[in-house]
């Protein structure tokens, strides 16, 4: 169907409008973390958050409010479970992924790459974004909980306690 009404069209126009500032809201209120790069946890409530809004604006038997309370749950849920995370290692635990080492001292972690489904390219386009030549020239490279790559040159090692949340990492190995 290409047109129903113009009935429809001015519900969009009436019902999106404070949605969509009310979302925007929402998400501000909710603090950086929402709108930084993505863990899972983040990810799924962003997702619903739009799932939400696109339910409010072409769902014509959900009213404004339950929309507008819907997001609100959402966003409260999200701050919840964010604030446990920070005060309890077993919360934080479920709802988080930890980094993982992907590459020490130049060479690369087979086992850790197949596990989380990393490519050697994806390694070596982190370490050339990083400004480095060669695996030589690597400390570390790790997949974050966003899904991106850290690359730790040699030469920025220090004595690696950034490493210190990384998985698999020897915790008694703190050269560079």
């Amino acid at each position: 169907m290409f047109f129903d009404s113009w009935t429809g069209l001015v519900r969009v126009v009436l019902v999106g409008l404070p949605a969509y500032a009310t979302l925007v809201l929402a998400l501000r209120l909710s603090g950086k973390r929402t709108l930084a790069k993505m863990n899972a946890f983040d990810l799924v409530v962003t997702v619903a958050l739009g799932s939400t809004l696109a339910t409010i604006l072409l769902t014509s038997n959900v009213a404004l409010a339950e929309g507008i309370f819907a997001m609100a749950v959402l966003v409260a849920a999200q701050f919840a479970v964010a604030w446990a995370a920070v005060r309890s290692p077993r919360i934080r635990r479920a709802v988080k992924s930890t980094p993982t080492l992907l590459a020490r001292h130049g060479r690369l972690d087979e086992d850790a790459m197949r596990e989380q489904r990393v490519t050697r390219s994806e390694i070596l386009q982190a370490v050339r974004s990083a400004g480095s030549g060669g695996l030589d020239q690597v400390a570390a490279v790790v997949l974050e909980t966003d899904g991106s790559l850290s690359v730790i040159t040699t030469g920025k090692a220090g004595d690696s306690t950034a490493l210190s949340d990384v998985t698999d990492v020897p915790r008694h190995d703190t050269r560079g």
